[in-house]
């Protein structure tokens, strides 16, 4: 041990062995003078600055007192928080956590509880743990249809619906591309729920049910009642209920104020079966219609793309209104061209991996035909008719005056997200094109 000297103020190291001690090994200041010589800002620009920021902290201010949907006020509450900006609006956020607090804690949506619940106690409220109670069976264990990271699990698609693409976290990915502000979460878990459907039903119908299977599936979405699942095959009856108890789960989310959307939701799923089943007669007649115009009458439903922007508005706060529900499904130009956008793109980077099985014809296919060419000519001109589409959607949006800016900014959000996902592959369903991507954002942290 080291001799040590006694001073006033208390035992040192003794001069020997501070001469043999070896110097730590720090690495050197890593700015030197930089900040010596930095040049700040200009008053003029500081003064710009602190003028912008208070336009966008007034913004943020109206958001929060606009705020009344229960989803949108707990994850904006706490994205402030995290952000560390909260101290900018303590009295909006008071006066916010008094209606979280005042809320009902049993509409079924175990994850709003869990977040209503986290945020009232790291706010000081005092929240009994036995708002969890009824989210729990008999033994005391949360069940699993009530919480979401089990969503997707207790549909059991890889035993039940194996021959489905089985793409959860690419779905996310997908739609919070398109709805991606943070006060939207509750249309982005709408959103994914929905094209995960969709996709079990895409699947199931154009490769594994035979005619008469797919036609019973149809009637007993058409009919959207628990006693028509009698109609179906075993293998088609778990999911038809967890369907149908998804879009009830739907409706206790949103409230009694907002649930009417569902109904439009549903009406989008049955138009989209509908057409399913004209896709299926010309696979079986193996029809091919004459013009692209005549396939796209059926296919621009199809593809989902109405089904998809319903999804996304129904989950939005009280911007949407029942206006905007109605236009969605009213063959609106704007969604019939995002609809024509979707199809197309799909098409020239799916034709050929699914006409190895039989299928039903693609506008790739339909426009080879009724124009006389070769299927790398008719991509490149229906890669002209994806740029017009897209100029158009643009048109109009830029028209769309009569509704919030939102209503034609998700529409072309969506387009742009489709661009991305159909670029040179179907990323969708060939998904390892897109797992560094997701790895990215999803599993590694981003370094501070």
């Amino acid at each position: 041990m080291a001799a040590l000297t006694q001073t006033t103020d208390g035992p040192r190291l003794g001069e020997q062995e501070m001469k043999k001690m070896s110097p730590a090994s720090f690495h050197p200041t890593l700015w030197g003078d930089f900040f010596l010589s930095y040049e700040a800002p200009t008053e003029t620009q500081e003064a710009q600055m602190r003028e912008k920021a208070g336009v966008l902290k007034e913004e943020v201010r109206n958001m929060i007192k606009g705020s009344h949907d229960m989803p949108e006020i707990v994850d904006l509450i706490i994205t402030l928080q995290r952000l560390n900006l909260d101290y900018h609006y303590e009295d909006e956020i008071t006066e916010k956590l008094t209606v979280v607090y005042n809320s009902n804690y049993d509409g079924g949506n175990l994850d709003l509880v869990s977040r209503q619940f986290y945020l009232l106690r790291k706010c000081g409220y005092h929240v009994s743990s036995d708002v969890f109670l009824n989210f729990k069976d008999q033994y005391g264990n949360f069940i699993g249809a009530d919480t979401r990271s089990f969503w997707w699990k207790e549909l059991r698609v890889e035993s039940n619906l194996s021959f489905v693409r089985d793409r959860i976290v690419e779905v996310y990915f997908w739609m919070s591309g398109g709805c991606y502000d943070p006060q939207y979460s509750h249309s982005r878990i709408i959103l994914t729920k929905i094209v995960a459907f969709i996709t079990i039903l895409d699947d199931t119908l154009d490769s594994h049910a035979n005619s008469y299977e797919s036609m019973q599936l149809a009637k007993a979405v058409e009919r959207w009642d628990e006693t028509a699942v009698s109609l179906l095959p075993e293998y088609m009856k778990d999911f038809y209920m967890y369907l149908l108890k998804t879009f009830s789960s739907f409706e206790n989310e949103l409230g009694p104020d907002k649930s009417y959307r569902v109904f439009y939701l549903k009406e989008a799923v049955k138009e989209l079966v509908r057409e399913y089943t004209k896709e299926i007669k010309w696979r079986d007649e193996d029809y091919v219609p004459k013009t692209l115009k005549e396939h796209l009458k059926v296919s621009l439903i199809s593809i989902g793309g109405t089904l998809v922007l319903c999804s996304a508005f129904v989950g939005m706060g009280d911007v949407v209104t029942k206006k905007i529900m109605e236009w969605v499904m009213s063959d609106a130009e704007l969604v019939k061209s995002f609809g024509i956008f979707v199809q197309l793109s799909n098409d020239i980077v799916s034709t050929k991996r699914e006409q190895r099985e039989k299928h039903c014809v693609s506008t790739v296919q339909c426009y080879m035909k009724q124009h006389e060419l070769t299927m790398d000519e008719a991509c490149e001109q229906i890669k002209e008719l994806i740029e017009d589409s897209w100029k158009f959607m643009i048109e109009q949006g830029l028209a769309l005056k009569e509704y919030p800016i939102i209503v034609p900014r998700t529409v072309l959000e969506f387009a742009r997200t489709v661009d991305y996902m159909y670029k040179e592959a179907d990323k969708y369903t060939v998904s390892h094109t897109i797992k560094d991507m997701l790895t990215s954002l999803y599993v590694k942290p981003v370094l501070m």
